[in-house]
């Protein structure tokens, strides 16, 4: 389940937590973007980074125990030699990217994304009916929006082209699937508390275990025909 589905169904977990984990007091407008086509039952999803994560999970969900190129990188600050199976290990500016180039079944990419939580897994790969396409570069840190900042981003970090209407029901979960063509979705975050643990000194842990609470704006453009919803945050 995508991250936004979790939020908006009230099923907000550790993988939420994570996803807004960077996020500081502020409003964060025009994050997690979608664009999506429906040609007869072919689903084209063009998102933002916000969905990268949860993309490579649910592909590698529905590829099980079948194997399949994999390609891309996963990217942290932290040293995860020894954890990750890379071909290559690049850095820049602290964040490194270790690169994979192998075959790996659906189950191997789970326990991957298991085994590094924090990490960005920037990983393309495909099943028999869908193919996700992720750049493999780090995405750049969140930072409260400006009147100069609120024009949208190009949409483009992930590709995702699939027949499988569940899998696109994650990201389009609101989205009449067999009726709509063309679908624009795009969120604000306004987080206007800190929630810290209470006895935690450390600063680093302070930011790593609080949580955030506020609200999530999600803004729907089906077919020219535009709408938006809100939901608490608390993760």
């Amino acid at each position: 389940m995508s991250f936004a589905r979790k939020v908006f169904e009230k099923k907000s977990d550790d993988s939420v937590h994570m996803q807004f984990q960077k996020f500081s007091r502020g409003e964060f407008k025009n994050k997690a973007l979608v664009n999506a086509k429906n040609s007869r039952g072919k689903y084209s999803i063009a998102t933002s980074y916000e969905y990268a994560n949860d993309l490579v999970r649910l592909m590698a969900e529905k590829l099980g125990n079948s194997k399949t190129l994999v390609t891309g990188g996963v990217i942290s600050t932290l040293d995860l030699t020894g954890i990750v199976d890379f071909s290559e290990k690049k850095q820049f500016m602290g964040v490194k990217q270790y690169v994979i180039n192998k075959e790996m079944t659906g189950k191997e990419i789970l326990e991957l994304c298991e085994k590094v939580p924090s990490a960005f897994t920037a990983l393309s790969f495909k099943t028999e009916d869908s193919e996700l396409k992720i750049k493999a570069k780090a995405p750049k840190s969140a930072k409260p929006s400006t009147k100069s900042s609120d024009e949208k981003p190009k949409v483009d970090f992930c590709k995702l082209i699939t027949s499988d209407k569940n899998l696109a029901r994650e990201i389009l979960f609101d989205v009449n699937l067999e009726g709509f063509k063309k679908a624009e979705i795009s969120h604000d975050f306004i987080i206007t508390d800190l929630i810290i643990p209470q006895g935690e000194k450390d600063f680093a842990k302070m930011r790593e275990l609080a949580k955030r609470k506020g609200k999530i704006i999600r803004k729907l453009d089906i077919d020219g025909i535009k709408s938006q919803k809100e939901a608490e945050l608390l993760a």
